[in-house]
């Protein structure tokens, strides 16, 4: 029981790493509340989480939106009494994200409004709730992208994610002394419907994998693995971190034949 008495808001809990994260976070004896813009893939977290005998609610949010994302923080709040635990982890990857040149305005706003503004909204309204509960611990979804570049170009969302990783970084140091840690989840390419639905083809999963040393997509459980140990009080001497969960890709400069 790593969570046991803390209380975990998840954004973008209704599928992949959220939704995997919120029944392990569950399981370890965390409360939570899911939030998301899909109701019923949301609501279905959340029913598992009951249904294997852990306590979860389910609140529609849209983390671009300053309004929700502070209710989101008084609904958690109201139902648990105090919030521990913050995992900003909503975020989108467009079809029609490419370089710069083609990208459209549009889609690089969308993209910025809830990847990387939904983060800053998050700590902006989650922080003070954890300064109310005495301290604990934000995790942000960032990517690995954020450190590396490609060839395969998804604008937006790369700087999005560079953004978060400098976002938090400062609030690590802001906070430092106040018994709040924030660090920045780095997964590599994942087996999730986010990418799979991006890598449309066979061609372009292969070449991914030839540039990861494991040879294969990770999986949102481990990566809410990840989350687990960032959000329990094992990481209590780390923050400011990119937690890079990336099968190698950030090293490598050749892969294994």
């Amino acid at each position: 029981m790593r969570l046991e008495n803390k209380v975990a808001l998840i954004t973008g809990g209704s599928g992949g790493i959220g939704r995997e994260t919120a029944l392990l976070f569950a399981k370890e004896g965390a409360k939570i509340v899911v939030t998301d813009v899909n109701d019923a893939a949301g609501q279905e977290t959340a029913d598992e989480v009951n249904a294997n005998g852990g306590e979860a609610y389910f609140l529609h949010s849209d983390v671009s939106k300053a309004a929700d994302c502070e209710a989101a923080v008084i609904f958690a709040e109201d139902k648990f009494g105090k919030l521990n635990i913050i995992f900003n982890n909503a975020g989108i990857m467009h079809s029609d994200d490419d370089n710069a040149m083609t990208t459209e305005e549009s889609i690089w706003d969308l993209t910025m409004n809830i990847n990387a503004k939904g983060v800053f909204l998050g700590c902006k309204y989650g922080i003070p709730a954890l300064q109310r509960a005495g301290g604990g611990s934000i995790i942000n979804t960032a990517s690995f992208v954020a450190i590396l570049g490609a060839a395969t170009p998804q604008i937006a969302y790369t700087a999005s994610k560079g953004a978060v990783l400098a976002l938090t970084r400062e609030l690590a140091i802001i906070h430092a002394r106040e018994n709040i840690r924030v660090n920045a989840l780095c997964p590599g390419p994942l087996r999730t419907e986010l990418l799979m639905k991006f890598l449309n083809t066979e061609e372009k999963k292969q070449r991914r994998l030839v540039h990861i040393p494991m040879g294969r997509f990770g999986e949102a459980k481990e990566m809410a693995y990840a989350a687990l140990f960032l959000a329990s009080d094992e990481s209590s001497f780390v923050t400011g971190t990119d937690f890079l969960v990336d099968g190698g890709i950030t090293s490598a400069y050749v892969t294994p034949l």
